[in-house]
Order: C-alpha cells, then sequence, then structure tokens
C-alpha cells in the first residue's frame, strides 16, 4: 500500500530535478537484479517522472535492455540497427557496451514494464499518447496504477481519451476486486460498452462473482456483446463477400462477353486470368531491378501489360482454333480444354512449378475501422475499386464505342448485322481479345490475394460460368448482379456449412433458379435470340 502511495504522490504532485534523478538511478540499478528486483525497478522507475525512463522501460518489454555487470552496473538500449545507447545518458555507448548482455525477463516483468509505460504516459501533453497509455492500463489491469489513472482522470478534457481511461478504471476494479459493489457495478456497464473480445473474456470471468446483482448484470452484457458480435460477424462475412465477388466480376465479365456473342465454352479462360497474374509478376521484377525507386507503382502499370498480354493470347486463340469450330460446342470444350492443359505445362517449363511471390505495394496495406468492431483491409477495398471502375469503363465502352455497337448487333442477330456490312469474324477475333485482356487484368487483382500459380485460373473458372449463366449470358448487369450474388452467398454459408459444403449448397441453388429461368437473370433480347 506505501508503494502505491509513494507511486501516485509522485505522478501527481512530482518531484525535484534532483529527486527524479535520484529515482531513475536506484529504480535502473534494480533491473540487473533477481525478478522481483527487477519488479520494484520498473515501479520506481516509473515513479521517477524522468524521461529516460519510458526509453528503458519499452526497451525492457520489447527484449531490447542489455546490461554489463559491475559496480553499479551499466545498462544500454539495443537500437533496431543493432547500435547501443547508453540508458543513463540515451547517447551513443561505443566501447563502454563490451560484453553487454540482454537483462532476463519474464511475462510478470514484461506485464508490469507495460503497466509502468501505461502509468508514465498517463500525463503526457500529447492525447494520442495519453489514449495508448489508457489501453496499456486497461490491458495490464495493475491495481498498482488506480491512484495515477485516477488522478489523471480527475484532469482529463479530452472526451475520448477520457472514455478510455475509465475503461481502463473499470478494467481494474473487476480483474482486482477493487471499489464497492457500485462501482463495480457501474464497471460492469463501462466494460459491456467496450463490447470487444477482451470486455467479453472480462465479463465472463465474472461468472463466479461472490454478488448476486454483479453475476447478473454481467450475464446481460456479455448477451448483448455476443448478439452484437453476431451481427458484426454477419456484415463483415457480406464485405468479404462483396470482395470476392468483385474478383469474380473481373474473372467473369470477359467470359460473359465471349460466350455471349460467340456461344464459345472456353475452358482456357482461367489460363489467360494466370497469364495476367504472371505479367505482374514479371513487370514487378522488372521494376525491382531496373527502376527500384518506382517498385511501388509496377502493379499499376502491370494492369495495362496483362490486358495486352491476355488480349494477345485470346486473339491467336481465336484465328488458330476457335474460329474453326463455330457451331460445335463439344469439340470447342475439348480443344480448349486441351489448350488449358498446353498454356499451364508451357508456364511450368518457363517459370517453373512453385508460387512466386508479388508483393503488395505500400499503399494498399494497412486497414481501418468502419465501425467499432468492423474493419477493412485497404487491399480489398482497392481491388472492390478497381474492378467496379473496370466494370464501368468496360459499359462505357460497349455503349459508347463503334465496335461496341457491332459488338451489340452481332450479339443480338449476327446475320442481320453481316448482311448490314458488320464484318462478323473480325469483330469474333476482336471480342475474344478484349474478354481475354480483361480476364489478364482480373490476373493482376488476384495476384494480390491468391498465389501466383500455373493453377491460378483453375480455381475460377467453375464460379465464373455460374456467374454468367446465373446472371444471364452475355449481359454485363446481369454478371455484375450474379457475381456479387454468388460472393456473398459463399460468404454467408461457410461459417454454418464450411467451404466444400456451402459450394455445393450454393451450385444446386443455382441449379434450381436455372430450370425456372434458363436464361438467367437478365437474359438478352433479340430475335436470333429468341428465335
Amino acid at each position: 500500500m506505501l508503494r502505491i502511495l509513494l507511486l501516485a504522490f509522485l505522478l501527481c504532485f512530482g518531484l525535484s530535478a534532483e529527486t527524479r534523478a535520484d529515482g531513475f538511478d536506484d529504480g535502473l540499478h534494480l533491473l540487473g537484479g533477481k525478478f522481483d528486483d527487477v519488479e520494484r525497478g520498473v515501479v520506481i522507475l516509473a515513479g521517477s517522472g524522468d524521461q529516460r525512463a519510458g526509453a528503458v522501460l519499452a526497451a525492457l518489454q520489447d527484449n531490447r535492455l542489455m546490461v554489463v555487470a559491475g559496480d553499479p552496473p551499466s545498462f544500454f538500449i539495443r537500437q533496431a540497427d543493432d547500435s547501443l545507447l547508453d540508458a543513463a545518458t540515451l547517447q551513443p555507448a561505443g566501447d563502454a557496451a563490451a560484453g553487454a548482455k540482454a537483462v532476463r525477463v519474464n511475462n510478470r516483468i514484461r506485464r508490469a514494464a507495460e503497466a509502468a509505460l501505461g502509468t508514465l504516459n498517463l500525463s503526457s501533453p500529447n492525447a494520442a499518447i495519453r489514449r495508448q497509455a489508457a489501453d496499456a492500463v486497461f490491458k495490464a489491469r495493475d491495481g498498482e496504477a488506480l491512484p495515477a489513472l485516477e488522478a489523471a482522470l480527475a484532469k482529463e478534457r479530452d472526451p475520448d481519451v477520457k472514455a478510455v481511461m475509465e475503461t481502463a478504471r473499470a478494467a481494474i476494479f473487476l480483474a482486482n476486486g477493487q471499489g464497492d459493489e457500485a462501482q463495480r457495478l457501474q464497471a460492469v456497464e463501462t466494460i459491456g460498452r467496450r463490447g470487444d473480445p477482451d470486455a467479453l473474456a472480462m465479463l465472463r470471468n465474472l461468472a463466479n462473482d461472490t454478488s448476486a446483482s454483479i453475476r447478473e448484470a454481467a450475464a446481460a452484457s456479455v448477451s448483448s456483446i455476443e448478439m452484437r458480435q453476431s451481427m458484426l460477424a454477419r456484415v463483415q462475412d457480406a464485405i468479404y463477400g462483396i470482395s470476392l465477388g468483385s474478383v469474380l466480376l473481373l474473372a467473369a465479365i470477359g467470359l460473359a462477353i465471349t460466350f455471349g456473342v460467340m456461344g464459345v465454352i472456353n475452358m482456357a479462360h482461367g489460363e489467360m486470368v494466370m497469364l495476367g497474374a504472371y505479367t505482374t509478376y514479371v513487370v514487378q521484377t522488372l521494376f525491382v531491378t531496373y527502376l527500384p525507386d518506382a517498385a511501388n507503382w509496377s502493379l499499376i502499370a502491370a494492369v495495362p501489360a496483362a490486358f495486352v498480354v491476355g488480349g494477345l493470347a485470346g486473339v491467336i486463340l481465336e484465328r488458330t482454333v476457335i474460329r474453326f469450330l463455330y457451331g460445335r460446342p463439344l469439340e470447342t470444350l475439348l480443344a480448349t480444354f486441351g489448350i488449358s492443359l498446353i498454356l499451364q505445362q508451357a508456364v511450368r517449363s518457363i517459370f517453373g512449378p512453385t508460387n512466386r511471390e508479388v508483393t503488395s505495394p505500400s499503399w494498399m496495406s494497412g486497414s481501418f475501422d468502419i465501425l467499432d468492431g468492423l474493419t477493412l483491409t485497404s487491399g480489398r477495398l482497392v481491388i472492390i475499386i478497381f474492378c467496379l471502375a473496370v466494370f464501368l469503363g468496360l459499359l462505357a465502352f460497349i455503349r459508347y464505342s463503334r465496335f461496341g455497337l457491332e459488338m451489340r448487333a452481332v450479339t443480338q442477330n449476327r446475320r442481320m448485322a453481316a448482311s448490314m456490312g458488320i464484318r462478323t469474324g473480325l469483330v469474333d477475333a476482336l471480342t475474344f481479345g478484349l474478354g481475354s485482356g480483361i480476364a489478364g487484368i482480373a490476373g493482376v487483382a488476384l495476384s494480390q490475394i491468391d498465389n501466383v500459380s500455373p493453377n491460378l485460373g483453375q480455381g475460377y473458372i467453375i464460379d465464373s460460368f455460374l456467374v454468367v449463366v446465373f446472371g444471364g449470358v452475355g449481359n454485363l448487369w446481369g454478371t455484375l448482379t450474379g457475381a456479387m450474388a454468388i460472393g456473398i452467398a459463399n460468404k454467408l454459408l461457410e461459417p454454418f456449412t464450411g467451404a466444400v459444403l456451402g459450394k455445393i449448397i450454393l451450385l444446386v441453388l443455382v441449379i434450381l433458379f436455372i430450370q425456372k429461368r434458363p436464361r438467367g437473370l437478365f437474359a438478352l433480347k433479340g430475335r436470333a435470340i429468341e428465335a
């Protein structure tokens, strides 16, 4: 109790510079002793108020505090580049650190250092540091930090920081049995409002509390948090489903064009996606080798490159194989399946059978909170926006360009389009190239969320056909709707049925739907189609 009161007095009212320096030196020297001495040293350092104490405690917590035996011992802080600073002066140590060894710590010492750091920073002039300090106190739940926390609460004016401090105080009350029953009931309510897994675990630990009112309040809060987390989990699954639907949209949109215009079942479409992913790998490798300063932007340069590679592969495939098999769907399916195997083996021969790594750029890393407890990674958000941009761009191209007009004419009535002077053979080749080029762009997106391997496209070809048939063959809006519906349904089913059974159920549902609407959600209209 005396130690707690002393620590509170030191932190709340402060001491002279000489006293703080003495407290810092005394606490620092104890860090070279036994675990109990180290823990006492942590408390003294936290109470010293010395600016150097924060650096020492952080180094102790991260196993970066070094000691050279002596009377008194000398302490050093190891930096990220393995250089050493003198802990007493925070200046480069030089030869004085020869023979330094790491200070021994255990989990108890780490928790004590974390709580001490939090306590030390509760009075920082920076609101962000005070918030981090309060959060550290919440995680440590050390009763010795309560006096300093109460003093910081009395002075705090920032409402957000004050709320975190109140939550930390509530955690100390509940974890250490401190406070009267009214305070503990208020603490249960405060922790319940936090609503995260840490709060849930803390409230569950009160199931055996001696007070019936505490047990009832904790049970009610646990029920409320579990319901909220269940709802957030479903929303999170829906967001993941939108992300999956965006990828399916890119993979299927090219298939929707070729299948809709020419009626060709292209089993090599997945390999166009794979070629786009390997193009991304090659472009990134070239940037790292020849333009290392611009390597962070290699993914943007890979988009047109993947479109060109996929598009050329599609045009070559159509001119050399597909155009001789129009009207023969079984032969087309078998031929394109064989071509897919050839492309896979060619990639294995060139790049090897192992996965290739494509590094995500810095602007796609990190995450942000949509709601409290609901996060979205920057990479997923970029992919969603990118897929929608490609979709809208393709929609505008087909709607307003001459080629788009000719392609829609061939889709609706091939004979009538040919009689009007449209070169249907050229439209077929360019349409196949357009669809394959978009598949290559899909490979760029997939390189950020999946392994770049020769089998990459095979994992998406079946889902792509499902999207096209479900949405309506040749209809882009149907492809968008189908991709999002299948992606979201897939992710919502997985937690209850598992990944494999979820896909089976989804496939059965799509088959039943097609029995009722053979042309999908949005069927194309035209004399030739309706004939």
